[in-house]
């Protein structure tokens, strides 16, 4: 018997939760071929089969959390029946070894099903963490899966079946006013949802963020008129040559590497207690998904042009959509780039992304009137509010207003954007 384990992820990531299966007890499979999808704190890993062989038994179901180096499933040789590792069948007695003082009982389908239960109870871990919520003992569950595995469809029927008998013997138990089917009410307009794994570690992330570093944020806006007009002048001459679309996020990030060239510390993170100066620009851009926020990693974002940067980022935001991000994909990441513009955002305070101290929010551009020039000119223009949260341990309040000071000068004036990338 060949037994299928959790493989080692990354260093970072010790556990997951099984998020389906996509073999079922019974399939022969191929070594290499994918037989689960797991759920980590960051991306879905594809449990692949390092043998040929039958499946024997699943040992988790969807939604139960796993732990590297765990047991998951068992596979025999091929051309081995799945039913062979279930519980051994016990011979009918003979009529001629039945106790003569007691005449031999007719087995009822019942009375099988229990001894094969007694014989060896085999469930799965989401029907004992139900067994034990309930204090039921597992041998006592009648279970209806073929290969005798007691899941927790069997458990909750036999609590229900154990219970309505009490309930009938005591009248006091049962509901004697109307008033008592409120609960009843309150429960169907209420829907209980398991939070994702992914989703739980996004909220412990927060969290932690805002309990750990000094978190304060500074802002500004942007007049988005020369970059706009580059964008309207270029776009078809820039898809023509590249195949790509001009986006903003390029500007943006041109912009930010620019700033974090003068200002050094917002690149950077704290380590106990010394400032590790990261002296390369890997730009973290969030992207939202079905399944919340991520933050895939455009490395050496300093060496690449516009139409590689807005590639990659093309590139990364289909991975995410399509759940198919790597693990290197989101590892590490020196500054964040995040963009609630695109769902209407015009004014907000971006979370750090940990152990980064820097986070540049950009926001919705909406035409606004300006004083344009010294002579009171007043001009409706495209303004964009963008925002700079950043932590005070190691970066001032003048160093962050100067870093987006710096941003906005930039995106202001394109052509020293161009001598800056």
């Amino acid at each position: 018997m060949i037994e299928i384990k959790v493989p080692e992820l990354a260093e970072s990531i010790t556990e997951g939760t099984i998020a389906e299966w996509t073999v079922k007890t019974g399939d022969a499979i191929e070594k290499g071929e994918t037989i689960a999808e797991l759920e980590t704190d960051k991306v879905n890993v594809e449990i692949k089969s390092d043998f040929s062989g039958v499946i024997q038994e699943l040992l988790a179901e969807p939604g139960d959390n796993v732990v590297v180096g765990q047991v998951i499933a068992k596979l025999g040789e091929e051309g081995a029946s799945a039913a062979s590792d279930a519980a051994p069948k016990e011979e009918a007695p003979k009529a001629e070894e039945a106790p003569k003082t007691e005449p031999a009982k007719e087995a009822t389908p019942a009375a099988e099903e229990k001894k094969v239960s007694k014989s060896r109870t085999v469930a799965s871990p989401a029907a004992r963490k139900k067994a034990r919520e309930l204090g039921i003992d597992l041998d006592e569950v009648s279970f209806r899966d073929p290969m005798g595995r007691v899941r927790v469809e069997d458990v909750e029927a036999h609590n229900q079946t154990k219970n309505a008998p009490k309930a009938a013997e005591n009248p006091a138990a049962l509901p004697s006013k109307p008033a008592a089917a409120a609960p009843v009410q309150d429960d169907a307009r209420v829907e209980r949802i398991k939070m994702s794994r992914r989703r739980q570690t996004i909220a412990k992330r927060l969290v932690e963020a805002q309990h750990t570093a000094a978190m304060l944020t500074t802002f500004n806006e942007v007049d988005m008129t020369a970059v706009m007009d580059v964008r309207n002048r270029r776009k078809d001459a820039f898809f023509k040559k590249n195949g790509v679309k001009l986006g903003f996020m390029s500007f943006f990030t041109k912009a930010v590497i620019g700033a974090l060239k003068s200002f050094p510390l917002l690149n950077a993170e704290i380590q106990g207690d010394e400032i590790l100066l990261k002296k390369f620009y890997d730009i973290g851009v969030a992207v939202s998904t079905e399944e919340g926020l991520v933050v895939p990693v455009v490395r050496d974002a300093d060496k690449l042009s516009f139409a590689g940067i807005e590639k990659e980022i093309g590139d990364l935001g289909k991975k995410a959509r399509d759940n198919s991000l790597g693990l290197k994909d989101l590892q590490g990441g020196t500054f964040t780039i995040t963009n609630g513009g695109i769902f209407g955002s015009l004014y907000s305070t971006p979370i750090l992304n940990t152990p980064q101290v820097g986070i540049l929010g950009m926001h919705t551009i909406q035409r606004r009137p300006v004083v344009v020039d010294d002579n009171d000119t007043v001009e409706v223009r495209p303004m964009m509010y963008i925002a700079l949260s950043y932590d005070h341990r190691i970066v001032d309040g003048k160093d962050a207003v100067q870093f987006l000071v710096r941003v906005k000068q930039l995106l202001e004036d394109p052509e020293d954007l161009l001598l800056e990338g």
